[in-house]
């Protein structure tokens, strides 16, 4: 995860404090999370600290190992709902390379079944994501450009306005084999509520 852009909050305040709950939550020490999730104790300490800010990469790992949605872990739990999401107030979260950016499309007020999110990908880029948590479902549909999704080894290609509905509790990647951006629309719904 890099800087967000200027005006835009950045979501690494919020990921330390709701790693921290979680994993205690679940009775887990940094070492045991650590082994589960592939993310070394010491990234794991620095992201409760403060201290890291990690990638999305990782953010999915740990979210993955904690069976929680990436949510739970970027979003502030202090926060008051909001009717109106303002676009200058979204969690935003950039790829390292910045050609992947995810803006969270739902209040930051606790557990939910549902999130929506808008995804952009720059042009000949890909965005590699681990599986969910078991049942999980995408409802993904295309805004703007042309993708190329891989679910589980299967590849599917939408244009704009087209619209996909997968399990994503296997491996899956969006690719824009494009010039240009990659505009997308994201409904995951989980089994159970997340974010506990």
């Amino acid at each position: 995860m890099t800087e967000a852009p200027k005006g835009t909050p950045s979501a690494t305040p919020a990921v330390g404090g709701n790693l921290r709950r979680l994993r205690s939550r679940r009775g887990l020490s940094l070492e045991r999370l650590a082994q589960a999730s592939g993310v070394s104790r010491a990234m794991l300490g620095q992201v409760e600290l403060g201290r890291s800010t990690p990638t999305i990469s990782v953010l999915w790992k740990i979210a993955r190992a904690l069976e929680v949605p990436f949510s739970a872990l970027i979003t502030d739990p202090t926060h008051s709902p909001a009717k109106v999401l303002r676009a200058a107030g979204a969690k935003v979260l950039t790829s390292y390379d910045g050609a992947f950016v995810s803006r969270a499309l739902f209040p930051s007020d606790g557990p939910r079944l549902v999130e929506f999110y808008e995804l952009r990908l720059a042009p000949t880029a890909v965005e590699r994501a681990e599986p969910h948590p078991p049942g999980t479902k995408e409802n993904l549909v295309v805004a703007e450009g042309s993708l190329r999704i891989v679910v589980a080894a299967t590849e599917h290609r939408l244009s704009s306005g087209d619209a996909i509905l997968f399990e994503a509790d296997v491996p899956h990647e969006y690719w824009n084999d494009g010039n240009a951006m990659l505009r997308m629309f994201l409904v995951m719904t989980y089994t159970d509520v997340q974010g506990r």
